[in-house]
């Protein structure tokens, strides 16, 4: 669910919003439930044939919506530098599910005039074909979520109709992604990657539902034997 921005009358008028506190107890909890779920990846690695560990970085681009009428439009959501970590289980047929979350790694300015940060997260489903001795693929589909966290305070607005105050959203997407890995060292990989998110209500904040994450992860693989 997301929340409608609404205009603000002043061009320099502070809004109302979430303290950079209270950002930061947000951010501790999402921080508690990745550590969560690692663990219970790493309870369950004993059952599963391959286990990988990955992190890596890369940026967002977007597509333009065309058939936006407003006057005042909101922004692409593209580029920055997105810090991302996740899991795979791999089975013997090669099947297995993923989980990951990616996420900007500063803030950046709405519009020239609000600062925010998007954190992207998601569940996979996954296939694993092996390519070669040191070469794999990873294809996977799932679904998750997007929150955008906006922070408190502008000091200036430059447009004519006046700003928006914008409220913290979250919007489910749907998730396609691959790559390919390749084993450059004993059990660490290098993997680059391309992911597509379909956000669903994504043009109450951005002009686009549909972002792309380019990237390279750089992973740890364990065999059970």
């Amino acid at each position: 669910m997301s929340t409608r921005a609404r205009p603000v009358s002043c061009h320099c008028r502070r809004f109302k919003n979430r303290t950079t506190y209270e950002k930061g107890i947000y951010l501790r909890k999402f921080a508690l439930l990745t550590s969560v779920c690692s663990f219970l990846a790493f309870a369950t690695f004993a059952r599963a044939q391959q286990f990988d560990l990955t992190g890596g970085a890369g940026t967002l681009m977007s597509t333009q919506n065309t058939t936006a009428s407003q006057a005042y439009l909101p922004p692409p959501e593209k580029g920055g530098t997105y810090i991302n970590g996740g899991f795979d289980r791999i089975f013997k047929n090669r099947y297995g599910y993923s989980a990951e979350v990616a996420f900007r790694a500063k803030q950046t300015l709405y519009n020239n005039y609000e600062q925010y940060r998007p954190i992207l997260y998601d569940v996979n489903a996954i296939y694993a074909p092996i390519l070669g001795k040191k070469t794999n693929a990873i294809f996977m589909a799932g679904a998750g979520g997007q929150s955008v966290l906006f922070y408190t305070g502008y000091t200036g607005c430059y447009y004519p109709s006046g700003c928006v105050n914008h409220l913290d959203s979250n919007h489910f997407l749907l998730h396609l992604g691959g790559g390919v890995s390749y084993t450059v060292w004993r059990k660490l990989f290098v993997r680059p990657e391309v992911h597509y998110y379909y956000i669903f209500n994504n043009t109450d904040v951005f002009h686009s539902n549909n972002v792309f994450r380019l990237g390279v992860s750089v992973g740890y693989f364990f065999h059970r034997d």
